[in-house]
């Protein structure tokens, strides 16, 4: 039975490799959060190892990402962590949105949510595995941040208002 099966799987694995999903190189940094917002050295880094590869417009893919399935699982991964968080189009959104970021920064560091164990289990991105003293870091600087714009923006500014949704017929 399973000489029957392997060579077909193996044919499947072979074509799929020619299926390769869209590479997040762009690097377009027009509207990076450095452009508005302080960056030390120490955060730079931080976000550069353990951040940008999904909250970014360039990502630094290993030598897997070629290999199919895993390519697609990576390019579904980083767009769905562009979707939530791109550092690189920041500035270009409405200033409740950035305030409201810089909480979600704060609580999904702090709570050891981010960066995503399926990003740093097995020894891979070691340098993203971040200590306590660079969680603090991290979420010290988001606090910073949304101080200066509480500062400021008018308080209801920097509210995220959700859509109202649409009445009953």
């Amino acid at each position: 039975m399973i000489k029957k099966i392997l060579p077909g799987l193996v044919l499947i694995f072979i074509i799929i490799q020619f299926f390769q999903p869209e590479k997040n190189v762009s690097d377009v940094q027009t509207n990076h959060i450095s452009g508005k917002y302080a960056l030390s050295g120490e955060v730079q880094t931080i976000l550069k190892n353990a951040c940008n590869d999904c909250h970014s417009n360039k990502t630094e893919y290993p030598w897997y990402a070629s290999i199919q399935p895993v390519g697609w699982w990576l390019a579904d991964h980083v767009d769905e962590g562009k979707g939530h968080l791109n550092f690189s189009e920041f500035t270009s959104r409405k200033i409740a949105y950035q305030n409201h970021k810089f909480e979600e920064i704060i609580e999904e560091v702090d709570e050891g949510e981010m960066p995503l164990l399926s990003y740093t289990n097995f020894g891979l991105h070691p340098e993203a595995n971040l200590t306590a003293e660079q969680r603090q870091v991290l979420v010290n600087w988001a606090k910073e941040q949304m101080a200066i714009l509480k500062a400021t923006y008018p308080a209801d500014s920097l509210v995220l208002r959700r859509p109202a949704p649409a009445p009953a017929n």
